[in-house]
């Protein structure tokens, strides 16, 4: 897990929960627990700042860094699109979205064709992207966003055949490949569950070790984020292992979640101000909790 990977998830899952911001030497201690050295951290957290993620305030002698509104964006730009792992209720109608970008503008294709994927459409053919969900809205963004009105085409259409609607899925997405990922992680994640729901409940896990755990789990379960499009029930197969990993992660989560928050603000109390944490935050909640 690189260094600055690590910070947008310590941002999202708990600094943005406390003033949104942090004192550099507090985000150090922090990673250290994961390996990462001060060099790294300080490097890591300077990229960020010329990158436009986060902005940095000097207090007397101390430097702190906040998210700036293209950072915090982001964060809810990921938070928006976690319902693509909670399953919709199919309208029976697909989403096609098709372009033509010249090649002289080629680095836009190549940004378009992630937000795609992120967004959860699957390619149907050549620059022919098809999605269940309805995803209007975040197809307007990208078109604005990337000025790309002349290039693109927009349908909403059913599905006459002459086959079945998995046809399209199976053309579409690599769904055993994105079961066989679920599978791993529920093969790793289910024996660690047990281990550390043991230790807990014996006192031999600190809360140290904790936050680790639950900062490991989030950041490995939100890549499924950038794979599984989040299809409908009616469309998926029949040992879909989403549902069964969405569980375990929550049951992890919310056994690791209070000695990791004890531990995080342990450590953030010395050299900020413990007194901004929001009030309405609940630490046995997250948005990749699905109900």
């Amino acid at each position: 897990m690189n260094t600055r990977s690590m910070i947008f998830t310590l941002y999202g899952d708990y600094i943005r929960h406390y003033g949104n911001k942090i004192w550099i030497g507090s985000l150090i201690r922090l990673l250290n627990e994961f390996g990462h050295n001060d060099q790294a951290v300080r490097a890591a957290i300077s990229r960020m700042n010329k990158q436009g993620w986060v902005q940095a305030e000097k207090q007397g002698n101390k430097s702190y860094y906040s998210l700036t509104e293209p950072g915090v964006d982001r964060m809810e730009e990921a938070a928006n699109r976690i319902f693509k792992l909670k399953p919709q209720d199919w309208d029976g109608k697909w989403r096609i979205f098709m372009y033509s970008i010249p090649e002289e503008i080629r680095s836009i294709r190549d940004e378009l064709r992630k937000e795609l994927v992120w967004s959860g459409f699957g390619t149907l053919s050549t620059s022919t992207w098809i999605s269940p969900n309805n995803l209007e809205k975040q197809v307007q963004s990208l078109i604005k966003k990337y000025d790309i009105k002349e290039y693109v085409d927009f349908f909403i259409a059913e599905y006459q055949g002459p086959n079945e609607n998995q046809r399209i899925v199976e053309k579409s997405w690599d769904l055993k490949e994105i079961n066989e990922r679920y599978q791993d992680f529920i093969a790793h994640y289910s024996q660690q569950y047990m281990i550390d729901k043991n230790k807990i409940k014996k006192g031999d896990m600190s809360d140290a070790e904790c936050f680790v755990e639950r900062t490991k789990l989030v950041h490995e379960y939100r890549k499924f984020l950038f794979v599984d499009p989040g299809l409908p029930e009616e469309l998926l197969p029949e040992k879909w292992l989403g549902s069964y990993a969405a569980s375990l992660f929550a049951e992890y989560y919310k056994e690791l979640a209070e000695p990791a928050s004890r531990f995080f603000e342990s450590v953030f109390e010395d050299g900020n101000e413990l007194k901004n944490k929001d009030r309405s935050y609940d630490i046995m909640t997250h948005p990749l909790l699905l109900d």
